[in-house]
């Protein structure tokens, strides 16, 4: 009987537990509207890159910057200017950006899986793991070199 009259408060426990892990219809967590951006966790602080040795299991939702074009050298000054100003998360994300614009390619069939060597995509690579492991001032040198070399493209 002992043991029935404790089950009873544990279940209860690990059912209240359930309910407060429940989703939306979507399978967003509540609170959390999909596609807009502003699901939970957030930081303005750059996270989980390559290089740093403090990572996360959840990723937070980085700030996006505000560019005049969606066009990778727009990205690449962006992230120049949020790492001049400090903020790292902002840097980070419009690094991501820049990467995911100049990653949008046509390939021939079966080569889909051939990575990209642009240059500038290895530079924007290195100028994160330097972010990742502190070097703020690497990572600026080489985001310029990236700007350069997209201006000089026309990119």
């Amino acid at each position: 009987m002992r043991k029935l009259i404790l089950a009873i408060p544990m279940a209860a426990a690990l059912a209240g537990g359930a309910l407060a892990q429940t989703t939306t219809p979507t399978g967003a967590r509540p609170g959390n509207v999909i596609g807009t951006g502003m699901s939970e966790p957030r930081s303005d602080r750059a996270s989980n890159l390559p290089g740093s040795p403090i990572r996360s299991t959840i990723a937070p939702n980085l700030p996006s910057p505000a560019v005049p074009q969606d066009n990778p050298s727009d990205f690449v000054q962006a992230a120049i200017n949020a790492l001049a100003s400090g903020a790292t998360g902002k840097a980070q994300q419009s690094m991501e950006m820049a990467q995911t614009r100049l990653l949008s390619r046509s390939v021939p069939m079966g080569q889909t899986g051939v990575p990209d060597t642009s240059p500038v995509v290895a530079q924007i690579s290195q100028a994160l793991r330097e972010l990742g492991a502190g070097n703020k001032a690497g990572s600026m040198n080489t985001l310029q070199s990236a700007l350069a070399t997209l201006k000089a493209a026309g990119v």
